[in-house]
């Protein structure tokens, strides 16, 4: 059974994107701790844990990462972009890209911003763009 991102991935429920190859795939976590917080998920594979990826696909997964990160920083004004992997809400291995101003930032306990889609349309929009240019 595919997992929710793997739909995601396929296109088959909506999603916010902002980058996008062969084998990766990133878009806008619907329940963000920060304006940009993307998710960045492989798209062939749904093992639930980073850590049981084959190399290859680990060493591309932080290359993709990297480069989205880069973008969001580009895009979103921030100190940082803070990197998680937690992998316990969706059985598919996934990282989470934050921006971030403080180290408070990166607190998954507190309360999620609510965006209307508009809004998660501009970020997405402005991160593809940032994404594009590099």
């Amino acid at each position: 059974m595919a997992t929710i991102f793997t739909k995601i991935a396929k296109g088959e429920i909506p999603s916010y994107k902002v980058a996008e190859n062969d084998d990766f795939y990133a878009f806008l976590d619907i329940n963000p701790l920060a304006e940009g917080h993307t998710l960045v998920i492989p798209k062939n594979v749904e093992d639930d844990y980073i850590f049981h990826l084959d190399e290859s696909t680990y060493t591309g997964l932080c290359a993709f990462a990297r480069k989205v990160a880069i973008a969001i920083g580009n895009a979103i004004p921030c100190k940082r972009v803070g990197v998680a992997v937690l992998g316990m809400e969706v059985p598919h291995t996934h990282i989470h890209l934050v921006p971030l101003n403080s180290e408070s930032d990166l607190d998954f306990r507190k309360e999620k911003l609510k965006l209307a889609p508009e809004d998660f349309s501009r970020i997405a929009s402005s991160i593809a763009a940032a994404y594009e240019k590099m």
